[in-house]
């Protein structure tokens, strides 16, 4: 599940939290990403608030990320969870709220069920807190039918991309 250094793939990257100052936290993260080695922030989706989904806690705000980067898969995702310590992160258990959570989505073509980053991410096809910022960033990897299947899910968007500058 690695990529070579020199080339560089397309991941996304999904954005939440529900603890604390939602909104800094993912702005502050979001830029993190693109000066993370070898890896360039190339877009970013609207801002969401939503409910929790299989949890409990206050309402969460998400994005998703698009990057380049030369980081291989494993060292993405080891990256992502030093950014969210950082921002305070506590695991007490599953799906506990967060002030920070960072998800590898999608890593370019690669699939892998490694126990320890599982491409594509096993449940994004399940939360409309992904797919609905996805689409905005990658529409060809969204279907109707994908959309739908969620569309029970209570999202809001509340900012276009500017939310990132401001």
């Amino acid at each position: 599940m690695s990529a070579p250094a020199s080339t560089a793939a397309l991941a996304y990257i999904g954005l939440g939290a529900n603890l604390g100052d939602r909104g800094a936290a993912l702005r502050q993260a979001a830029q993190a990403l693109g000066r993370l080695p070898g890896t360039r922030l190339v877009g970013i989706s609207s801002l969401y608030s939503s409910a929790p989904v299989d949890a409990t806690g206050p309402d969460y705000l998400n994005a998703v990320a698009a990057v380049q980067t030369t980081l291989a898969p494993l060292q993405l995702l080891a990256q992502l969870q030093a950014l969210e310590n950082a921002a305070g992160r506590q695991r007490p258990y599953r799906n506990a709220p967060r002030t920070l959570d960072l998800d590898v989505l999608l890593y370019g073509a690669v699939r892998s069920d490694d126990p320890t980053l599982t491409l594509p991410h096993p449940r994004m096809h399940e939360r409309a807190f992904v797919l609905r910022p996805l689409q905005e960033l990658a529409p060809q990897l969204v279907s109707a039918a994908q959309l739908a299947a969620v569309a029970g899910q209570a999202i809001q968007v509340l900012q276009g991309a500017e939310w990132l500058d401001g």
